[in-house]
C-alpha cells in the first residue's frame, strides 16, 4: 500500500509540473518606462523580472501592453492572468491575488525651481494644485485627503510639462520613472523642475493575478519563491545592472 500511496504521490507532482508548463499565463501591463514597455529591452525592468521569475516557476508567458484601466479590467474578467505592476489596494484584492514585494517604488514630489514650496506633511500642500495621473495610487494618505486640489492628468509627461509652463504646482512620480522621462523632455523642462527632499511614499510593487485562474494560489507561491532565489544566486541584482538602474 505504501509503494501505491508514493507512486499516486509521485504521479501527482508529475501532472502538476506539466499543467504548470503547459499553462501560457497572460501578462499585461501599461506603458510604465523604465519599468514596463514594450519598446525597452525585454519589456522593461518590471517586465523582465516577472517572465524571468515565471519562466524558473515553469510557466510559459505572453505580454501585451494596454492602457491602464483596460488592464485593471481585463485582469477582473480574467481576459489576462498577470497584472505585471501593481500597488497594492484593498479594492484590487477584489479581482486578483497579490504576490509579494518584488520592487519598491519611491514617490517623491516635484516642483518648479522657482517655487519655494516646502513639504513636512500633506497639510503644507494644500493651497497648491497639484497633477495626478488618472487611476495611480499614491499613498492612503493622499489619496484620501479632500483637502489637496488634485488635477487629473493623463501621464507624468502631461503633468511636468504642465508644471513648467507653472499651471499646476506640484506633481509626483516614482523617482527612476520621473528621472527616464524627464531625459525624454525638452531642456527648457528638464532645467525649470526638481525633486522636492522629503518623499511622499515609498510603494511595494507586485504582481496581481487573476482571481479567475484557478491557479492564482499556485502561480502567487511560485513566483515569491523564484524571486527569493534569483535575490539569493544574484540573477535578481544583474537584471537591474542590464537594465541600467
Amino acid at each position: 500500500m505504501s509503494r501505491l500511496l508514493r507512486a499516486m504521490g509521485l504521479l501527482g507532482l508529475l501532472l502538476m509540473a506539466q499543467a504548470s508548463a503547459a499553462e501560457k499565463l497572460r501578462l499585461v501591463a501599461d506603458a510604465w518606462p523604465p519599468f514596463t514597455d514594450i519598446n525597452l529591452a525585454n519589456g522593461g525592468l518590471a517586465t523582465d523580472i516577472v517572465r524571468t521569475a515565471l519562466k524558473r516557476a515553469g510557466y510559459a508567458t505572453e505580454f501585451e501592453q494596454v492602457p491602464w484601466a483596460r488592464a485593471i479590467l481585463g485582469v477582473g474578467e480574467g481576459r489576462y492572468d498577470v497584472l505585471v505592476n501593481a500597488w497594492f489596494t484593498h479594492d484590487r484584492t477584489l479581482i486578483g491575488e497579490f504576490s509579494n514585494e518584488y520592487l519598491l517604488n519611491r514617490v517623491r514630489f516635484l516642483k518648479r525651481k522657482d517655487n519655494p514650496i516646502t513639504f513636512n506633511s500633506l497639510k503644507d500642500l494644500h493651497p497648491y494644485p497639484i497633477a495626478v495621473v488618472r487611476g495611480y495610487a499614491y499613498s492612503n494618505a493622499f489619496d484620501s485627503d479632500g483637502e489637496l486640489q488634485k488635477v487629473p492628468v493623463h501621464s507624468f509627461s502631461m503633468a511636468v510639462r504642465m508644471l513648467a509652463a507653472g499651471r499646476v504646482s506640484l506633481t509626483a512620480e516614482d523617482e527612476y520613472v520621473a528621472r527616464y522621462n524627464l531625459s525624454l523632455e525638452a531642456q527648457s523642462v528638464r532645467d525649470s523642475v526638481e525633486f522636492m527632499p522629503k518623499s511622499l511614499s515609498e510603494n511595494a510593487l507586485h504582481i496581481l493575478v487573476s482571481l479567475k485562474n484557478p491557479n492564482h494560489e499556485q502561480i502567487v507561491a511560485s513566483f515569491d519563491r523564484e524571486i527569493a532565489a534569483m535575490k539569493a544566486d544574484g540573477s535578481y541584482d544583474r537584471l537591474f545592472h542590464q537594465h541600467g538602474l
